[in-house]
């Protein structure tokens, strides 16, 4: 289903999409030049807290503005989590680190590259916001002026009984995704 019609079923209230099928695939660039209010929030607070990136944004503002085409979403947990635990629907695929032992994909930045423009928005999403914000910190680094992490991730972090899903995060938030 593509972005904007899963964007148009969950601003009418459809429940968040579960059902295997959807293809993510590269949406048009959002453009360079585009000044977002949620991005300017972001970037604001990071400079004032010495962020080394863009910013951060929630899972719902992620939604918002990945949803209207006001910036790319890159997922950069590994194959193995996007297909057994779940992904965004329509997005694109960098893996930060790889296997079981999640050791760090050397060619993470050459592939982002090629992917996304290095002054595009882009939003980078991981499990719970930790590993996409290294991604971040890396792709900054590598000259990308746009990159912002996606605060809590796709699963939130750790609750008391030592389980994600519970305390924020993309589904938590009950936001669009699937499963394969």
């Amino acid at each position: 289903m593509p972005v904007q019609a899963l964007s148009t079923a969950f601003a009418n209230g459809a429940a968040p999409s579960r059902h295997a099928g959807a293809q993510a695939s590269s949406a048009p660039a959002p453009s360079a030049t585009t000044s977002h209010p949620i991005l300017e929030r972001a970037r604001a607070t990071a400079q004032a807290q010495g962020t080394p990136y863009a910013g951060g944004v929630t899972p719902k503002e992620a939604w918002e503005l990945f949803s209207s085409g006001a910036a790319a979403l890159v997922d950069v947990r590994t194959a193995e989590e996007r297909k057994f635990v779940g992904h965004v629907p329509e997005t694109l695929h960098v893996a930060w680190a790889t296997g079981t032992a999640l050791n760090r994909n050397p060619r993470f930045v050459k592939e982002l590259e090629a992917k996304v423009k290095k002054d595009q928005p882009v939003l980078l999403l991981c499990r719970s916001g930790k590993r996409s914000a290294l991604a971040a910190e890396a792709a900054a680094k590598a000259g990308f002026t746009q990159v912002f992490n996606i605060l809590e991730g796709f699963e939130g972090d750790l609750d008391e009984q030592q389980q994600r899903g519970a305390l924020g995060g993309w589904r938590h938030a009950a936001l669009p995704w699937v499963q394969d």
